[in-house]
């Protein structure tokens, strides 16, 4: 099996797009709220590069994209990054893939000066709140003020 991670390019946006908004839908991430209705969804190697402290790779097996993950500044914070869009395919899981992904944007973040890093989920992605507590995050009693997903039930942070 060939993995690679890399980062967003133009290349990628249309098809990850349809990715983000298929796993968003698996997990009931659907509609004003969540990650995967973002307009930066639309546009993602637009959004994440490094002019803007931002990063987000994709994966690939064999070539083929399985999903990706992203760091940026959490509302423009120089201190506080988020961990953004971890979303993976069912071919792309069970791989350590995201594991890799999440770790490599927070190597990133720590490059950038990052103190903290903050993410929002939903209580349905259990894979991904096992990953993000292994990974040392811990869960906050509430979001941090200036949350844009008002639909997401889990709130995490981790000092970096």
């Amino acid at each position: 099996m060939d993995i690679d991670i890399i980062a967003i390019n133009a290349n990628f946006d249309v098809e990850l797009c349809k990715i983000i908004k298929q796993v968003g839908a698996e997990f009931g991430a659907v509609g004003e709220g969540f990650g995967p209705s973002d307009a930066e969804v639309l546009n993602m190697s637009h959004f994440y590069h490094d002019g803007a402290n931002s990063l987000y790779l994709v994966a690939l097996v064999n070539g083929k994209l399985v999903g990706g993950c992203g760091i940026a500044p959490f509302n423009n914070s120089k201190t506080t990054c988020e961990l953004k869009k971890l979303f993976l395919l069912p071919d792309g899981r069970k791989l350590g893939l995201g594991k890799k992904l999440s770790l490599q944007c927070l190597a990133y973040a720590q490059t950038k000066g990052f103190t903290e890093c903050y993410l929002d989920t939903l209580s349905s992605m259990q894979s991904a709140i096992g990953l993000y507590e292994t990974l040392g995050f811990t869960h906050l009693n509430m979001p941090l003020t200036g949350t844009q997903h008002g639909g997401c039930d889990i709130w995490m942070l981790k000092q970096l």
